[in-house]
């Protein structure tokens, strides 16, 4: 693959910087085409965590960015544009949780990293959308779990457990607006493939599904011998790694509308200023990050 000019200045500006440029799925295929590490919400916090970098450039949105900050504040995180936001994420404020927490007391909060790291803070652990029934299990033998914000993840994650969970009728408007009417007829246009959904849709699409599942699973889903074409119902721009990891499979999006506004606002002029002025900065205040990063951990140490 040849790369452009622009994205040849990026990658010696990284290395000139002692920097690395982390990017999600969801990103555009330019930026994913030229990222250091590439993975979904769970690879990525794992990562961050993990690198010797100076500098971690987040090409995400804004809670992946601050996610880095909380686990790693002595190096220097920078979100190329910090209006990349995640309206999942605003769906819940630590008032609201607070004043649920008190119809539930002892209630367990699981929440997911799609979230504020203020939400965070006043989480018992955090989860993905990769490892949420796992941190379910987990918990053990608990009374209640309160999980937020996503009340489709919750709902599914119940489904896969005995625990009782209280979901928060948060949800990612990409994957909710997915419609089990809009699956069936790309299933009728499309009878021999198989079809696979992010946790994040409602209930009666993933009641379609043939695999349900994260982005890395989808990509590791599509890789089946047995799946030769597949419906994919999820963000576009998973698309750029299904295609690279396989090409020879016939790939159909379950919706021409599954594409995260905030995930595309960042482009490569974007990321080439980031570095060059070093902007902008995320910092996590330390009586936030602090808690946050307990959630965290606690769910790294599970993952």
């Amino acid at each position: 693959m040849a790369l452009s000019i622009l994205q040849k200045e990026i990658r010696q500006l990284l290395k000139e910087k002692k920097a690395i440029l982390l990017a999600h799925y969801y990103q555009r295929d330019e930026i994913q085409e030229i990222a250091d590490i590439l993975g979904d919400s769970l690879a990525l916090s794992i990562e961050a965590a993990r690198t010797e970098a100076e500098v971690l450039v987040f090409a995400g949105v804004h809670f992946m960015a601050e996610s880095a900050s909380i686990l790693s504040p002595e190096k220097t995180v920078l979100l190329p544009r910090p209006d990349a936001g995640c309206p999942l994420a605003d769906m819940i404020t630590p008032e609201a949780l607070a004043a649920v927490k008190k119809d539930h007391p002892g209630a367990v909060v699981v929440t997911y990293i799609n979230s504020s790291a203020a939400i965070k803070a006043v989480s018992d652990i955090c989860c993905t959308s990769a490892n949420a029934v796992k941190v379910v299990h987990a918990l053990g033998a608990v009374k209640e779990i309160l999980m937020i914000p996503d009340g489709n993840l919750a709902r599914y994650v119940a489904g896969q457990t005995d625990k009782k969970i209280i979901p928060w009728e948060g949800y990612c408007p990409v994957h909710h607006d997915l419609t089990a009417e809009q699956v069936m007829r790309t299933k009728e246009a499309h009878p021999r493939a198989v079809f696979a959904a992010h946790p994040e849709c409602r209930g009666e699409v993933l009641a379609l599904a043939d695999f349900v599942g994260s982005t890395t699973g989808i990509i590791r889903y599509a890789g089946r011998d047995d799946v030769r074409e597949l419906i994919v119902g999820t963000e576009r721009g998973i698309f750029c790694q299904l295609r690279k990891h396989h090409p020879e499979k016939k790939l159909i999006p379950a919706s021409d509308q599954m594409i995260c506004e905030d995930m595309k606002k960042i482009t490569l002029a974007d990321i080439r200023a980031a570095l060059t002025e070093m902007k902008t900065v995320i910092d996590v205040p330390e009586d936030v990050r602090i808690p946050a990063k307990r959630a965290l951990e606690r769910m790294l140490a599970v993952s």
